[in-house]
């Protein structure tokens, strides 16, 4: 396939993403359209890349599944199960970087698919790389995940480690997936050449109840390279987050910069809202009491992994 065909596959893809997400707004329904932008795009159907990651699977016998309960590791799970019933084991992590309201969807979704699942409470925070949060800090959280992921397959003897990285993730600056290199970590939506619109797709079909999820990367991402990481800074950015969406948000992220001020990141048809004299009052007001010395509103809108701006700065 020419780069040509290539691109103009992912922007329909994306488009599928964008149409997901109305369903029912458009259409009748999603079937029809999605079955022809596939067939146009001569790309594979939802049905058919799920296949495929149930084939990659029924190679094996046994798996732990690095899971967050994100729409990634959710097909990723839900997928191992299908394939290997008891022989899948899903694995998250709890510490100060994971809101509770992650932990808790974790559990849900575990429970939805019917996966073996347990909670490890990992020390990111005792890792001075993590603390120091260089733009590498991604890595030194994987590491601490997956020396406990190491010792769970040890004590279960499961064959393999696996996590939700995507075809889409090789495109973005991701330290994370050198650690999951070091520990034999692999990634079968890569190895499967699934991208995130596609698994998506899967996602619905399969009923997943975190199919249209947002991405929700760990608190720690909300903190501005070369500004140290601490509980006490992950936990205000959690409780600001849990009262923006409290608000009617869905979808949004309070960046931390030095100096305690709160950056807020929000689609950008959510900036009126916010801009309401009596919501942005009661925003500045919540904020502050949660912490924050200065409380801002990002104009451009919400960018995922927008801190990685600031990687070419400091270099």
């Amino acid at each position: 396939m020419s780069d040509a065909s290539v691109g103009l596959r992912r922007a329909l893809l994306w488009l599928l993403g964008v149409a997901l997400r109305i369903d029912g707004l458009l259409f009748a329904g999603p079937g029809l359209p999605i079955f022809l932008c596939l067939v146009f795009m001569n790309a594979p159907s939802p049905a058919s890349a799920g296949q495929r990651l149930l084939d990659w699977f029924a190679n094996l016998e046994t798996c732990l599944v690095a899971f967050s309960g994100g729409v990634d590791s959710s097909v990723v799970a839900k997928a191992a199960a299908l394939a290997l019933r008891d022989g899948a084991f899903a694995v998250t992590a709890k510490s100060p970087s994971v809101a509770q309201r992650d932990l808790a969807i974790a559990r849900e979704v575990a429970a939805a698919i019917g996966i073996r699942h347990e909670v490890v409470e990992t020390s990111e925070l005792a890792r001075p790389g993590y603390v120091a949060n260089a733009p590498d800090r991604c890595f030194h959280c994987k590491s601490e995940l997956y020396d406990h992921l190491t010792a769970i397959r040890a004590r279960y003897a499961t064959e393999v480690i696996v996590n939700g990285a995507n075809l889409d993730d090789q495109g973005d600056h991701r330290p994370g997936m050198i650690a999951a290199a070091n520990a034999n970590v692999r990634s079968p939506l890569i190895e499967c050449d699934i991208d995130k619109p596609t698994l998506r797709a899967i996602a619905k079909q399969w009923s997943l109840p975190v199919w249209d999820r947002p991405a929700s990367p760990c608190l720690a991402s909300r903190i501005a390279y070369g500004v140290e990481v601490t509980p006490q800074r992950l936990k205000m950015i959690e409780l600001a987050e849990a009262w923006l969406r409290d608000l009617g948000l869905r979808d949004l992220r309070v960046r931390y910069h030095e100096g305690d001020l709160a950056r807020i990141e929000v689609p950008l048809e959510a900036i009126a809202v916010l801009t309401e004299n009596n919501i942005r009052q009661r925003v500045e007001t919540e904020l502050r009491q949660i912490g924050f010395k200065f409380v801002t509103l990002d104009l451009g809108g919400l960018k995922s992994g927008s801190l990685n701006q600031l990687i070419q700065v400091q270099l």
